[in-house]
């Protein structure tokens, strides 16, 4: 793989200042943040009232584990704009979430949020390696999905070209890479997994094609997955995190030299770790649920927004501002059966493991008798795929998620092709317990 690190003078000055001049411009753009909130959005004025609390005892960076938490569920209950703090006609653009597990979550941006973003993913993108006049591929799903556009105009915004591909269309997505010849994609892992699939299918060799980064988000993925990607194409494979509720994509990122998490861009995003049950502020080094508040998002600003994904903070190396751990589950996919905690990221670490396996995997949760039971459907690759190397790599990862992982379960091995693929997002929990 090629050397991407960039050059120290590329880099914005905020990204390798002191720690104590981040905290100064943290704090503040905190003190800003609670008072636009609270003077401009009826939920949060509230809120705060009721805990007793007001911007200004806003002291220190510290203080702000003083005030509430703000919870997914609280855009809903709010749908669609009530948790907008300026007026309908300073917004320029509206994101939403699908809407499948209930009303979607809308979330509402000013020109001055546009631009904020746009420097963010740009940001991202040259922390992952990309620079001015390289060509870029979306493979992010444009649309109300923040991925696609978000992208976009971070890739432009960092004076690159963007192929706006989107997602599906995998023989599409060969094609324009092999003519287009870009330096780096930005897809869903899962996704990428698809795409080298068909490389194969179609008798192409992946190393053989132009692209030197990936940078994959909008899903977790683990350490092993990259291993695959990185190896089948000779290419870096980047971690970028985000979410609509704080911005999309560009929160975080992995700076390409060093892969040893992602570089917070905290003078525009707070960071806490909190215990998921007690709600109290960790220490950084401890495992918890990951909070952000927002520092200058204008068009929504979101007070210690609960994420739900668990992940730890961690000193800066690379970029002074700190790391968060590559996040592996979120406490709301976390399986809890038969009294043990299960994560999709934990299978899917058995499954790469195995050779004879491709890397793809969906956990089923059903009833046996009156008891909650987990099977594990995966596929066997062409050249393991008669009956008896089925059977032994079925009996392999049984083995392995018991030992490891600590529960019994079912493993189906299946045929080439016969695990569902995505087109964006992977659906890696199917729940039938309550089907008849």
């Amino acid at each position: 793989m090629k050397d991407l690190t960039p050059k120290r003078s590329d880099l914005e000055p905020i990204e390798i200042a002191s720690r104590d001049e981040i905290a100064g411009l943290q704090l503040e753009r905190m003190r800003w943040s609670l008072k636009h909130a609270y003077d401009n959005v009826v939920m949060y004025k509230q809120r705060f009232d009721e805990a007793g609390v007001h911007p200004d005892d806003l002291k220190s960076l510290s203080d702000l584990s003083k005030f509430p938490f703000t919870y997914k569920d609280d855009l809903r209950a709010n749908y669609p704009f009530g948790l907008s703090a300026v007026p309908m006609d300073q917004l320029a653009r509206i994101h939403a979430s699908s809407g499948t597990t209930g009303k979607s979550t809308v979330v509402v941006y000013t020109p001055n949020d546009i631009d904020m973003w746009a420097n963010m993913m740009a940001r991202s993108l040259r922390a992952s390696g990309l620079r001015a006049g390289d060509m870029v591929h979306n493979a992010y799903g444009y649309g109300l999905f923040t991925g696609g556009l978000g992208a976009h105009y971070g890739i432009e915004r960092l004076g690159a070209i963007v192929v706006p591909m989107g997602g599906g269309q995998t023989e599409k997505q060969i094609e324009l890479i092999t003519d287009f010849k870009p330096k780096g994609i930005l897809v869903t892992p899962s996704y990428m997994l698809n795409i080298l699939e068909a490389y194969r299918a179609a008798g192409i060799d992946p190393r053989s094609c132009s692209l030197d980064v990936g940078v994959f988000g909008a899903e977790p993925w683990t350490n092993a997955m990259r291993e695959e990607i990185e190896d089948a194409f000779d290419m870096h494979a980047v971690d970028i995190y985000g979410l609509s509720e704080i911005m999309g994509p560009g929160v975080a990122n992995e700076c390409v030299e060093t892969k040893d998490g992602l570089h917070i861009w905290e003078d525009h995003f707070y960071p806490e770790i909190i215990d998921p049950e007690t709600g109290e502020v960790l220490e950084d080094g401890e495992k918890g649920e990951l909070v952000f508040t927002t520092l200058t998002k204008e068009g929504i600003p979101m007070i210690r927004y609960r994420t739900r994904d668990l992940t730890r903070l961690m000193p800066g190396t690379a970029r002074s501002m700190r790391r968060m751990e590559k996040v592996t589950g979120r406490s709301d996919d976390m399986i809890i059966l038969r009294g043990v905690n299960v994560f999709p990221t934990q299978v899917e670490e058995q499954v790469m493991a195995i050779d004879a396996l491709a890397p793809y995997f969906q956990i089923e949760l059903h009833k046996s008798g009156r008891m909650d039971a987990m099977r594990v459907h995966v596929e066997a690759l062409p050249e393991s795929a008669d009956d008896a190397a089925r059977s032994a790599s079925a009996e392999t990862l049984t083995k392995k998620i018991k030992e490891i992982i600590g529960v019994s379960t079912e493993v189906v091995v299946g045929t080439p092709g016969t695990v569902a693929r995505s087109q964006g997002k992977a659906v890696r929990v199917v729940d039938n317990r309550n089907k008849d």
